[in-house]
């Protein structure tokens, strides 16, 4: 099978197009998908650029999101037949399967039962292989880490990008009022569009005095941090009392902990891998859950995933180079299968 792979950490150009044995299911709860598309996140760039979550990775295959079709199941896999269409978050991070790299960026994987959700029908593979990773993201990072309740303020960073902008949407599905920022005049009438209530330019305007404006100087109840460093910094004034600050990124050591304190702000970190990083199954089982109650929304029009660009697999270094220079709306997707069989 065609698979785009590694062999050590360090730039895009690393990535190579390699013919390799097909894997084979091995354990009873175990499921062979053909991908036909590829999500790229961050992660991905990321884990080239610095090296793989576990040891003996290389020659690796990144890509942990994933849409396609089941072509086997183990004989404990009940839920699951062949020719069903499915997508998921799974592989990319240096997981083994037969002595061989896991990842999506390859025309086959072999995924455990539970990290599997039916794709929407209304969706398209391309499309559907860009939701999984961003969709658990927002949704634990609003309703599991800030318990999200109608009628509050909620804030949330780089709303254009893959998270922040199905964290928008989730977010007014839950009957919220909604602030994101934004760098420039395209990306707010996409936010626009998506229901953000209040958008800042935060290239023109200071985030934090704009938000108090916004909630006449009480502060937001929620804000999702999608930036890190000095934005999660610079967040800090615009919280209010008893509010949740989460942040799908590393909470800097600097942080004026005292001033959260003092407004009983509870912190939270976001890492939707963790299932994948420590073997958690019920992880697994509830990122799978929340993929089909997303596949709802989605199926009734009530949450949409925005593509940007589709690119070949054999093009994956040019979409981490795109990845690399920021400032990304939506998401970027390998196209595997081809595109006249997964439109």
């Amino acid at each position: 099978m065609r698979a785009m792979m590694i062999h050590k950490a360090g730039a895009a150009n690393l990535l190579q197009a390699i013919d390799i044995h097909k894997p084979s299911i091995t354990e009873p709860n175990q499921v062979l998908v053909q991908v036909f598309a590829a999500g790229v996140n961050p992660i991905d760039s990321k884990l080239r650029g610095n090296g793989m979550f576990f040891p003996d990775a290389y020659p690796a295959i990144l890509g942990c999101d994933g849409a396609g079709v089941v072509e086997a199941v183990g004989s404990d896999v009940d839920v699951f037949s062949p020719g069903d269409a499915v997508y998921y978050c799974y592989g990319g991070l240096g997981q083994r399967h037969e002595q061989q790299s896991q990842g999506n960026y390859a025309e086959y994987i072999v995924v455990p039962s539970e990290f599997l959700a039916r794709k929407p029908e209304s969706m398209g593979y391309l499309q559907a292989a860009a939701a999984p990773l961003i969709l658990i993201t927002a949704w634990e990072s609003l309703f599991d880490r800030a318990a999200l309740q109608s009628g509050q303020k909620v804030f949330i960073h780089a709303g254009a990008g893959g998270v922040g902008h199905v964290a928008i949407q989730l977010a007014k599905i839950a009957g919220c009022e909604v602030a994101a920022t934004v760098s420039d005049g395209e990306k707010e009438a996409f936010v626009r569009q998506l229901g953000a209530d209040k958008v800042i330019d935060y290239t023109r305007e200071d985030v934090a005095e704009a938000l108090l404006a916004w909630t006449d100087g009480k502060g937001v109840n929620v804000a999702l941090d999608t930036v890190g460093g000095d934005a999660f910094e610079q967040l800090i004034p615009a919280m209010a009392h008893y509010s949740d600050l989460v942040s799908i990124l590393q909470v800097p050591k600097t942080s004026n902990w005292k001033a959260l304190r003092m407004k009983n702000v509870r912190v939270s970190q976001e890492l939707m891998l963790a299932p994948m990083l420590s073997d958690i199954k019920a992880g697994a089982q509830h990122h799978a859950a929340i993929l089909e109650q997303c596949a709802q929304l989605i199926d009734a029009e009530k949450l949409q995933v925005h593509v940007s660009k589709i690119l070949p697999l054999e093009d994956a270094a040019q979409a981490h180079q795109m990845i690399e220079k920021g400032h990304m709306q939506g998401k970027i997707v390998l196209a595997i299968a081809g595109e006249e069989i997964i439109e």
